[in-house]
Formats: structure tokens, sequence, C-alpha cells
């Protein structure tokens, strides 16, 4: 599974960006998807996540300033980020789990640059 992530780019502190996922079939096949981030020197994280039913999570860093969506037309998954801050510099990758049998399958897209400047 290619998952195609898009919208990344460089943005002053306190503006926004669009991420997109783009699947090649249909996102409803996935039990979740989700972005992750992973900035220089540190470990990848979760930014936000949203399961197959439509329950979302999100790191408490971004609760309030980010919001994660399905199109299920279009398989895609956005994330909508706003108030960006320099600390959300970090290259964010998308991230679609899929669990037959029991057994999970995790696929991971190439990861989309976003720099934020104080």
């Amino acid at each position: 599974v290619q998952l195609q992530a898009s919208g990344g780019g460089l943005v002053q502190a306190g503006g926004s960006l669009r991420l997109s996922c783009a699947a090649p079939e249909s996102i409803s096949r996935f039990n979740g998807m989700g972005w992750y981030r992973q900035a220089p020197g540190k470990q990848r994280e979760l930014v936000a996540v949203i399961s197959n039913g439509g329950n979302i999570n999100y790191a408490d860093s971004v609760k309030g300033r980010f919001t994660i969506s399905r199109d299920n037309a279009k398989n895609t998954v956005h994330l909508q980020m706003n108030s960006l801050k320099p600390e959300d510099t970090a290259v964010y990758y998308c991230k679609a789990d899929r669990a037959p049998y029991g057994v999970t399958y995790s696929y991971w897209g190439q990861g989309t640059q976003v720099t934020v400047s104080s």
C-alpha cells in the first residue's frame, strides 16, 4: 500500500497548513489512519489518529490546534494545522493500519516536511 503525503511547507509561527494523505484504495478498509511526526534528534511521535469508526485521538501538544478528518470519497485523510509553533517543525508521516485475521499491518507514507519559523 503506497500512501502519498503532501501539503508540507514553510510557514511563519501562527500560520496554518493542511496535510493530505492519499491512499490507493478505500480508506474504509483500514482500521485506522493517522499522522506522526519526527523532529531532528527525536523519536517519531503520534500527532493524531482517526479510526474507521470515527474515533479520534490527539497528542496533548496539538489539541485545539490540529484537526484530523477523513474524506472517504477521495480516499484521503487530512490534518488541518492551525496556530503553528516552531516546535511543530518536523517531518510528518501518515500511517494506515489494517488487521486482517488479528495481525496488524502498518503502512507509512513518505513523509512531508513542515517548517515553522519564529
